[in-house]
């Protein structure tokens, strides 16, 4: 069902527009209570809290992952080449731990604190904490780590927590879908929001006046049972699927062609519990996936399951103006 219905918000935002347009009622109340809702902020009826470091939101102004997570990651590279001692908190979307916040180790379990942290935890190599309110898990961080900045994954519209720098991602490909709000549209917030953030990064596409163009790139895939690497090339010509579990999972699907691999291609709704049947085919030579969709199906993966870890790549200038403006904090 959840397959279905992610299909069907597909279709209404990105394709087909007349459903979206017959609905926009219920959009035009969704975003006066989005502005109602910061102007409570803004005007100190709701509190915000600051922490004593400062606080880098990744976020996005649509429903659905952009490609904030490698950015993340990326990030944290960049500011301990700076010298800077960053940890990242995120909300740790469809962790079903009964205790937030929660720290993330390398070796947590996906399934109690959410795919995203987890794969910044194995990758990042920094304090990394989850929990539905982000000044918790910050604190759980400051109060046990040397950090001097929080990164945030995810959050713009987390305004309880006060941001010294807001970075937006947008899908280059994509962009906003009908550029209408919920539930019409893939809007979290009106698209004019992105005018008030720092920096605009734009995933793949053609980035336009005041965006930064991010390449997400991947040249091999790995074994999940053995850890054998392989070039993408070396997939070509055989029976190959291709599964993914991510906001556009055709981004993943046009990167394997762009390395001249055919395959039957499987897409699951973002942050997919899956299942052993979910990733068995019965006439694959191999199966690929996002690194994303493995740490989520380690423990029923055989032989025949390869992941493809991306890395972004970003605009040389980017790194450099966030640092400086991240010192003037």
């Amino acid at each position: 069902m959840k397959k279905l219905i992610a299909k069907f918000l597909d279709e209404v935002w990105y394709k087909d527009h007349f459903i979206g347009t017959w609905i926009m009622p219920f959009s035009f109340i969704f975003t006066d209570v989005a502005k109602f809702r910061r102007w409570m902020y803004k005007k100190g009826f709701k509190s915000v809290e600051k922490l004593p470091v400062p606080v880098i939101i990744v976020g996005n102004i649509t429903l659905g992952g952009t490609g904030k997570t490698p950015l993340v990651i990326y990030l944290v590279e960049k500011l301990k080449a700076a010298g800077f001692k960053p940890g990242v908190i995120s909300r740790g979307y469809g962790g079903q731990s009964e205790i937030w916040p929660v720290r993330v180790t390398a070796d947590s379990d996906a399934a109690l604190i959410g795919d995203e942290p987890l794969l910044i935890a194995q990758q990042a190599g920094c304090p990394v904490a989850v929990g539905p309110v982000r000044a918790d898990s910050a604190r759980l961080l400051l109060d046990n780590e040397a950090i001097d900045v929080i990164v945030s994954d995810d959050g713009l519209q987390h305004y309880a927590l006060y941001r010294d720098i807001e970075i937006v991602v947008i899908d280059g490909i994509r962009r906003f879908g009908n550029n209408f709000c919920l539930p019409s549209g893939p809007l979290r917030e009106p698209q004019e929001r992105i005018q008030e953030v720092d920096f605009v990064i734009c995933n793949g596409g053609e980035p336009e006046e005041n965006e930064i163009l991010m390449q997400l790139d991947g040249t091999d895939a790995i074994n999940m049972q053995t850890g054998e690497r392989r070039g993408l090339a070396e997939f070509r010509g055989i029976n190959c699927h291709a599964l993914a579990g991510i906001g556009n999972p055709q981004r993943f699907f046009d990167l394997l062609k762009q390395h001249g691999i055919e395959c039957q291609t499987h897409s699951f709704p973002d942050h997919f519990a899956y299942a052993d049947k979910d990733i068995q085919f019965k006439t694959a030579e191999a199966v690929l996936m996002t690194e994303k969709d493995a740490v989520k199906s380690q423990s029923f993966a055989s032989g025949l399951h390869w992941y493809v870890p991306v890395q972004a790549t970003v605009a040389s200038d980017f790194a450099e103006n966030l640092i400086t403006l991240l010192r003037t904090k």
